[in-house]
């Protein structure tokens, strides 16, 4: 399965995020999973890719060429593949089109953007692609409880509660993503409008 890492690119964060993301991508590899991300060698980024490194598995990585050309980032060097796009909704795109699964690990702006990316377009039956929210130190209950509040006051539709997970627990995070999904449902079950 190539399964899609989003995640913080910053290197500025606490080590214990940086292991445990190793830890999954290692463990994932050595599963026979394959990595597509961000193309980044810092943060939970360089953190997944180091642990496919250490597992064995093979690694797609897609990189704006402005990253590089700006150092704005510099790319994980030990990439099976690189794609260079020329924006960030190109190389966003390319990481949805080439995944079969998809696992957000702490983050900030642009790790919640996608998220909420990949979660709209299950919501409009655009894909059926596991998505788990690795809550690592709890990093994502602020987001659980604004989607719940979203279901509460009727801005949200509770079957969305079913799109995704959210968990701490490592084995349940590749339970689920491992798991195949229910068949879409239609999007008037799942969307106002």
């Amino acid at each position: 399965m190539r399964i899609c890492v989003f995640g913080a690119a910053s290197p500025k964060i606490d080590k214990e995020y940086i292991e445990l993301v190793e830890y999954m991508g290692e463990e994932l590899a050595r599963r026979g999973h394959c990595l597509v991300f961000g193309g980044g060698g810092n943060g939970l980024m360089g953190a997944a890719a180091r642990g496919f490194t250490m597992g064995g598995g093979h690694i797609l990585g897609i990189i704006p060429s402005f990253f590089e050309n700006e150092e704005i980032e510099a790319v994980y060097p030990h990439c099976d593949e690189i794609i260079e796009t020329v924006t960030m909704r190109e190389r966003k795109q390319l990481m949805e089109d080439n995944s079969d699964a998809f696992i957000i690990v702490p983050g900030g702006i642009g790790t919640f953007e996608e998220f909420f990316e990949v979660m709209t377009l299950r919501q409009l039956c655009r894909h059926n692609k596991p998505i788990a929210l690795y809550n690592i130190k709890g990093y994502y209950n602020e987001l659980e409880a604004m989607m719940k509040a979203g279901v509460e006051k009727g801005f949200i539709r509770s079957a969305c509660d079913d799109l995704y997970k959210t968990t701490d627990n490592f084995e349940e995070l590749v339970e689920f993503i491992e798991t195949p999904q229910p068949e879409n449902q239609l999007v008037k079950d799942l969307k106002d409008g």
